[in-house]
């Protein structure tokens, strides 16, 4: 009950903060979104809908403080508005619709809404790295914990489910912190002070071995190709592979029989029943699509429609027990919602690598950038990571994927106004330290700030 009494006394305490200034807000909403610290709670507080409550009261106020604009005027803010318009279109057009689906589609709205209304909020450097901080630590919480856990269990006990909410899955638990170790090690590396930088460096193997501990191999691979981006953008690629060659040795040796088996299986696809139980939903995804290409089957209604595209519906009643999924996210969008919200959806990823990897070629010109060049490689390695977990894994329409496209988006924004001043950026033209003591002599320091400023950022170091 005490848990109770001070999760409701935090949350209503902010609420005034979150109506007269809609960053609080969000900041607050990212943290019961990602943190789940409801979910810590044993008593009525659990079962509340925080979440709900502190986004009304944000909106609210960011309505009544005439805003003029709700989202950026950017292309992917009308192409997450345009699949939420598909989408919807498309539950009318399905079989039957039914209650199931509107509860579906609200919570889409939901994600979509926060994921636009983050394009306004986050208006700073500052508060894209408050931003940054909040979710990181909120998702590092659970890294942490559950991977002392493991170390002092000796990893005798899996991981089947996650906190609750969008973490309640262990596949999704898996995949969320997977994107959430390239931003506990960059935002690691871009702080200055050294306890700061230890702790988090500290949660990245927790982390890690907590997505291990869920013994989800989707979510295995994906963590294992999001770190593998890091390594390769890494200053030293040979020392960070051989490093991280070691560290994987070690894992196998020390590792239980259960675990390596398990992530051993993903080579044993066609021996392997559940490899073939989803090599058999595929399938049938992509037959559900290519027979409805307009408007899908209707979000939420693969599973109902299931039997009808496969080819052999007793040996899919064998190998699925009745719970019928597309292990795919891919094709489960464009299985449920069809080939135009299909396409726009992977337009999303694409414009969001574009602007990645213009920052990086922007930045790489000027001097004082390190910090945009360590979010490029943590945004890309998160992409990365949540791209490859996708293909394995049931997860459509993840908050955290729409929440990390408009938050690329604000990267993008916030890093071309701040590299537009020559002065605080010197472009590098072979200068040298001559370049530098330059810019210092203006008044600028090796950070790109006003020399006599303390450091509010810390976005100094790297890779």
């Amino acid at each position: 009950m005490l848990r109770d009494v001070t999760l409701s006394l935090i949350v209503f305490g902010l609420l005034p903060a979150c109506f007269r200034r809609p960053f609080v807000g969000l900041m607050v909403f990212s943290w019961l979104a990602y943190m789940r610290a409801q979910d810590l709670t044993w008593g009525f507080a659990r079962d509340m809908r925080w979440s709900y409550i502190v986004a009304i009261v944000t909106f609210a106020g960011f309505l009544l403080g005439k805003r003029r604009r709700f989202f950026l005027p950017d292309l992917r803010c009308y192409i997450m508005l345009a699949m939420l318009v598909l989408v919807g279109v498309g539950i009318f057009q399905s079989k039957n619709p039914d209650e199931l689906q509107l509860r579906r589609y609200i919570e889409f709205s939901k994600i979509v809404g926060i994921a636009l209304f983050t394009t306004v909020a986050v208006q700073s450097r500052e508060h894209l790295r408050i931003l940054i901080w909040t979710i990181t630590l909120s998702l590092g919480f659970y890294g942490v914990k559950s991977g002392l856990w493991g170390v002092l269990t000796l990893a005798s006990t899996p991981i089947l489910r996650g906190p609750g909410g969008m973490l309640a899955d262990n596949n999704d638990f898996s995949l969320a912190l997977g994107m959430a170790v390239p931003m506990l090690l960059h935002v690691g590396f871009s702080e200055r002070h050294a306890i700061v930088r230890r702790t988090f460096f500290l949660a990245v193997p927790l982390t890690a071995f907590t997505v291990l501990l869920t013994q989800s191999r989707g979510g295995f691979l994906a963590l294992a190709m999001g770190l593998g981006v890091v390594m390769w953008r890494s200053r030293n690629r040979v020392a960070a592979f051989a490093v991280a060659g070691l560290i994987a040795l070690s894992a196998v040796v020390v590792a239980p029989a259960k675990y390596t088996d398990r992530i051993a299986s993903i080579a044993d696809y066609k021996e392997d029943g559940a490899a073939q139980a989803r090599l058999r939903a595929w399938g049938v995804a992509t037959r559900m699509a290519t027979d409805n290409p307009l408007f899908g089957v209707g979000l939420f209604k693969f599973r109902q429609h299931y039997l009808d595209y496969e080819r052999d519906p007793t040996a899919a009643q064998l190998d699925g027990k009745g719970l019928f999924v597309a292990h795919n996210s891919y094709l489960q969008i464009w299985a449920e919602v069809g080939t135009p919200a299909f396409a726009l959806y992977l337009t999303l990823i694409l414009m969001s690598f574009i602007t990645i990897w213009r920052v990086r070629a922007l930045a790489r010109r000027r001097y004082f950038s390190s910090w945009m060049l360590n979010y490029c490689t943590m945004f890309e390695a998160s992409l990365v990571c949540f791209m490859v977990g996708s293909t394995f894994l049931n997860r459509a329409h993840f908050d955290l994927f729409y929440h990390y496209i408009s938050i690329v988006l604000v990267f993008g924004h916030i890093a071309r106004q701040e590299l537009a001043s020559e002065e605080r950026y010197p472009v590098r033209q072979g200068g040298g330290r001559g370049e530098v003591k330059a810019a210092e002599a203006r008044g600028f320091d090796r950070a790109g700030r006003r020399s006599g400023f303390r450091n509010t950022h810390g976005l100094v170091g790297g890779l």
